[in-house]
């Protein structure tokens, strides 16, 4: 999930929805934004008519895309463990607006799958920057608004720092996300330690088979977690539990949060990229980040990164029990975000 640091504040109400997750509490949605996507049914939708895919440097990418082919180019980026759906009810607004929106899955989700049974199945912070900028070349687009949340906004804030020539403007929940491995030698409070329990769960072998052997279910708890007024659906959830089941998914998974704590190494060819982000680069071009009321999910305070965002910006704190899946739990907020962004740039 997001940058590691202090989040103290945030440990009780992730205790409580814990105790509630066990059948011992429960909350009050009536203030949380409702989604369109919702419904009472139990059955898998999928949420877009037609993927297509698109060889990418060393993926085969799977994506949905919206709106006008000569439209201004937006693309969304999905975080662990979601996947292109959390962006179907933003994708439908900004279409509308004339937006020509992309939405590709992360290696290791959906339709997306190595072309090589060679490659490292690498899940650190910089190979997936790589990926959609290797994205965009295929697609021969040189620059884009790129939102994302989670691993996706991670991915976006360094594409903006290291490439922002292919960066028209930037929307980021949770703000600036970029880290490091020495960073992440730090240890936290034992309260903020605890957020981070998945984390040191994937650090283990155990870790391993259990996220292998219950990826549907291990996953759904996390969505729980991280957003602890959002009563969604199971037809919600299955809608973007499919994309668990693609081969790398745990791999993957496995080897980004085992890269955090230095227990893996990544590859050596983008050691010059990780150098560069351990420094803690400013990012330049136009940005807007934003934070739900109700994240349940480890996260920085907004004034913590304010500073790093030197171009034009804004951040809002989108209110109404909103969680860690934004985009999906207000889509409204994070369409007018990317809208707003692609106004700082003109």
């Amino acid at each position: 999930m997001n940058n590691r640091t202090t989040f103290s504040r945030r440990f009780l109400g992730a205790a409580a929805f814990i105790l509630a997750t066990l059948g011992l509490g429960s909350f009050n949605t009536a203030n949380a934004q409702p989604s369109a996507s919702e419904s009472s049914t139990t059955a898998t939708v999928a949420a877009f008519d037609h993927l297509k895919q698109i060889k990418a440097g060393v993926l085969d990418v799977g994506y949905a895309e919206a709106g006008p082919a000569d439209g201004e180019p937006v693309i969304l980026l999905h975080g662990w463990p979601y996947d292109i759906a959390s962006y179907k009810e933003v994708s439908d607004i900004l279409a509308a607006k004339g937006f020509r929106v992309l939405i590709p899955y992360l290696r290791g989700y959906g339709t997306t799958r190595f072309l090589s049974a060679e490659t490292p199945r690498n899940g650190q912070q910089s190979v997936v920057a790589v990926d959609i900028i290797a994205f965009m070349d295929a697609l021969k687009i040189k620059k884009a608004v790129v939102g994302g949340f989670d691993w996706g906004a991670r991915t976006a804030d360094i594409m903006a720092a290291l490439w922002p020539e292919r960066v028209k403007g930037l929307v980021s929940v949770s703000g600036y996300l970029i880290g490091s491995q020495q960073a992440n030698k730090t240890p936290l409070p034992p309260k903020a330690e605890l957020l981070w329990w998945y984390q040191y769960y994937f650090a283990t072998e155990r870790g391993q088979a259990g996220y292998a052997a219950n990826t549907r279910d291990f996953n759904k708890l996390i969505w729980q977690l991280a957003s602890p007024t959002w009563h969604f659906t199971d037809a919600t959830y299955n809608q973007s539990a499919v994309a668990f089941d693609n081969p790398d998914h745990v791999q993957i998974v496995i080897d980004n949060y085992r890269w955090r704590l230095g227990l893996s190494k990544g590859e050596s060819k983008y050691d010059e990229l990780e150098k560069k982000l351990a420094t803690g680069p400013a990012i330049t071009v136009p940005s807007v980040t934003l934070e739900g009321d109700a994240n349940g999910a480890p996260h920085p305070d907004p004034a913590m990164y304010a500073a790093k965002f030197k171009g034009k910006y804004a951040h809002h704190t989108i209110t109404g029990g909103i969680g860690h899946n934004l985009p999906q739990e207000a889509p409204q907020a994070f369409a007018d975000a990317i809208i707003e962004v692609n106004n700082f740039a003109k």
